[in-house]
């Protein structure tokens, strides 16, 4: 996500998330995932996932550089694991090697050390890459010529082979995660639905070149948690068309989605109200039962049938007034009950803005990791529908 994104979507939800309830915490070493691992996360979003004239840089959308107490607080506050967005343009070397310029991969090190010292997991990732289509991991074109398809796989080989490389001595708190949201540009409603799954197929291709990169990159790497998204990394697409990599590690791939449904809520803030509270109708996908039923369908489809699925962003901006600030309290601890219910993870994008009305979502100040916006008791209320829902109801 970007802080300037607008969503072009038609009722679809995007998820993502990695979790563990503090409660039930697999084991380090342990041959298969819990789905509780990475329990209720935070994402430091709009950071080192930033990008501007084609270059990323950590502050260029606002937000101070992260720091030691950044983790430490986000620790203190409850999260049990952080989400690191990355966008690597601007970084990268020319063919063949695309060598990572070392002073930006040595800060991807720095902040992983940030959440390895404050006792956190952490997910690292391909962020912006992908974005629309627009920059080197262009799906678009992929899929419609294999000569790009084929160079976009070695590049992604390569990037892989150096992040997995740099970081094969770290434990299990460190995942990968190969890509993020991916699309054409039309957010899953533009040729992917019409193209024969083409751009499906892609999306599975290079998930598994991701993890062909990573198990070959030797040391902890052989055995390492990764996370695998679907196209444009939404729910319904994702049980359709998503096909799981073969590993030669059994049981640690993990599923990986995002969601924001009613997006129309939760990002563009086009209505202030949600739920059963709500004063009146604001349409299809604004109530509990929606997350419920889509739920229900991502569990049944991966989590019932062995594989952990995380929901690695999930969001709510900032209202115009307490009256409405309300509902989105409401909004986002019953989508962290629902999800302990359901056996997910998942993380919560902040990206760090000040700001009210729409893609505001700022909870955490990133350079000290102090609340703002007032999110102390929204924190507080979903980290009680997580850790201490009943997951059996």
């Amino acid at each position: 996500m970007s802080f300037l994104h607008t969503f072009a979507r038609k009722g679809f939800m995007l998820l993502l998330v990695l979790g563990c309830a503090q409660q039930v915490v697999a084991q380090s070493g342990d041959d298969e995932a819990d789905s509780f691992f990475l329990g209720l996360g935070w994402n430091i979003g709009n950071q080192l996932d930033a990008v501007c004239d084609g270059v990323a840089n950590e502050n260029c959308w606002g937000n101070p550089s992260a720091t030691q107490q950044t983790f430490v607080r986000v620790a203190e506050a409850g999260f049990t694991a952080v989400r690191i967005p990355v966008t690597w343009l601007g970084h990268l070397g020319t063919a063949p090697d695309y060598e990572i310029d070392k002073e930006w991969l040595d800060r991807v090190e720095e902040m992983v050390g940030y959440a390895e010292n404050a006792g956190l997991k952490a997910i690292v990732n391909i962020h912006h890459d992908g974005a629309d289509s627009k920059y080197w991991l262009d799906v678009k074109s992929a899929a419609k010529d294999e000569k790009v398809n084929k160079r976009i796989k070695q590049q992604l080989f390569s990037l892989w082979t150096q992040i997995a490389k740099r970081f094969a001595d770290k434990g299990d708190f460190l995942l990968f995660e190969s890509m993020n949201e991916i699309h054409d540009g039309k957010w899953g409603w533009a040729d992917n639905r019409t193209d024969g799954g083409r751009q499906y197929a892609v999306v599975n291709e290079w998930n598994q070149t991701f993890v062909d990169a990573v198990r070959a990159a030797g040391g902890k790497n052989t055995t390492r948690f990764l996370g695998v998204p679907g196209y444009c990394i939404n729910p319904e697409l994702t049980i359709k068309h998503f096909r799981l990599p073969e590993d030669v590690t059994p049981g640690r791939l993990w599923v990986a989605v995002h969601f924001y449904d009613p997006y129309l809520f939760t990002l563009d803030n086009k209505f202030e109200e949600w739920g059963y509270m709500a004063s009146h109708s604001n349409g299809a996908y604004c109530d509990e039962h929606h997350i419920d039923s889509v739920f229900a369908e991502l569990k049944s489809s991966f989590v019932d049938k062995g594989v952990p699925l995380y929901i690695g962003e999930f969001g709510c901006t900032r209202r115009k007034d307490s009256k409405y600030e309300k509902f989105r309290k409401y909004y986002l601890e019953y989508v962290c009950g629902a999800a302990r219910r359901h056996g997910f993870s998942l993380f919560l994008w902040d990206n760090g803005s000040y700001g009210k009305g729409a893609e505001c979502s700022g909870f955490i100040d990133h350079g000290s990791g102090c609340f703002i916006n007032g999110a102390d008791s929204i924190v507080a209320a979903m980290r009680r529908a997580y850790f201490e829902s009943d997951a059996s109801k």
